[in-house]
């Protein structure tokens, strides 16, 4: 177990909920969050089952699936999450990062409990009612709870977005999960933009601007 573990937080488990968010950086699909709470015992009963935390991003989807499995066999007494997502339509619209909090905000609300305390990784963080809010930044590599609700989110998302592959399957979306790699720009590029692209997100939004531009000239054309 990491001995970091609350330990720069000086909190009980028990008294704070963990928010953590996946998804701000892809040209494709939502962004999604989770938040959640573990107990006391439930932090003793990962160690004794030496069940691996740690930032989503620096677990394989195996260890990921494996702590999954475990969140699921826990009862609401030693563990309780929640979901929140932020469409494309709203991350065009609102801007990422109040997309983001949007989504997080869901999440807290579904929850549906009263903490002291709420620990939202990174520097910035929505508003939330009836509980004090604290940023923590790598908050996924010292807070249990955010570790917790990363590995919960990205484990959605991808799944999310291995489910829109296989109607739009030349953007690699199973394996990109709608991150811009060179195959899903050159997909782009080839194929436009689909419904599910960030309108709002370079290079899509350039090459939406470029398409607009050609419309335009040969409007004037044919005129």
């Amino acid at each position: 177990m990491n001995p970091l573990w609350y330990l720069e937080n000086n909190v009980s488990p028990d008294d704070c909920i963990g928010i953590d968010e996946v998804g701000r950086g892809p040209l494709a699909g939502p962004v999604v969050t989770a938040a959640v709470w573990i107990s006391e015992k439930g932090v003793a009963l990962i160690e004794k089952d030496e069940i691996v935390i740690r930032d989503s991003k620096k677990l394989s989807h195996n260890q990921r699936k494996k702590v999954l499995n475990w969140i699921e066999k826990q009862p609401k007494e030693i563990l309780k999450y929640s979901i929140g997502m932020a469409s494309v339509e709203e991350i065009d619209s609102l801007n990422i990062l109040q997309a983001t909090f949007l989504a997080m905000q869901r999440a807290y609300i579904s929850l549906n409990l009263s903490k002291p305390l709420t620990l939202v990784d990174g520097n910035k963080a929505p508003e939330l009612k009836n509980t004090q809010v604290r940023t923590i930044v790598k908050g996924d590599d010292t807070v249990m709870s955010i570790a917790l609700a990363s590995i919960i989110a990205k484990e959605h998302r991808d799944n999310i977005m291995k489910e829109l592959d296989k109607k739009y399957p030349q953007y690699g979306w199973s394996t990109n999960v709608g991150y811009g790699s060179q195959r899903h720009i050159c997909a782009i590029v080839q194929y436009g933009a689909t419904p599910h692209h960030r309108k709002t997100f370079a290079p899509v939004k350039d090459l939406d601007t470029a398409n607009k531009e050609m419309s335009k000239l040969i409007s004037s054309i044919a005129k």
